[in-house]
């Protein structure tokens, strides 16, 4: 049985118009069909995730896992919304989340990005670095539990003055 990230073949690249169907494959897996009505949803339906900064794990020729990047703006600071992360839950558990995460990371400090900031498990994305928001400072456009709501610092004081709504970016 495979064990680690180490034990498999993987590749990671950037995101095609190829690899769509895939991905909302595994995102079905991994969180159903509730996965619309979260107000990370209503942020996508307004701002489509960038592929240039989305990328896929790919096994042997099969995508098993995803993460995206939307360029948003909160209060009209601009940030990058990641999400969903997701893994096949047959690969879950051998490092391809926290992979694709800093990849992730890397990709947008790159291009120039500030910060990301997700609705996502505490747990998980805090030893990798995310940060709770103060409450009340990003306003998404639905009811979202708001210690859920995280922060990475791509670049120093990236949250500095960072308030507002979460609207596509002009």
């Amino acid at each position: 049985m495979l064990s680690t990230l180490q034990d498999l073949d993987l590749r990671f690249v950037a995101e095609t118009a190829d690899h769509a169907d895939a991905i909302e494959d595994i995102a079905a897996q991994a969180f159903g069909p509730g996965r619309f009505t979260r107000a990370a949803e209503r942020v996508r339906e307004r701002s489509p995730h960038d592929p240039a900064l989305s990328l896929v794990a790919i096994l042997r020729g099969e995508v098993v896992g995803s993460v995206r990047l939307t360029r948003v703006a909160i209060g009209g600071s601009p940030v990058l919304m990641l999400g969903p992360l997701a893994v096949r839950p047959s690969f879950k558990k051998r490092g391809i989340g926290r992979t694709l995460l800093a990849m992730a990371a890397d990709v947008a400090r790159e291009v120039g990005e500030r910060a990301i900031f997700l609705v996502g498990d505490r747990a998980y994305y805090m030893p990798l670095g995310y940060k709770p928001l103060p409450s009340g400072s990003v306003i998404m456009p639905g009811p979202v539990d708001e210690a859920r709501i995280l922060g990475l610092e791509l670049a120093p004081d990236a949250w500095s003055g960072v308030r507002g709504r979460v609207e596509p970016r002009r």
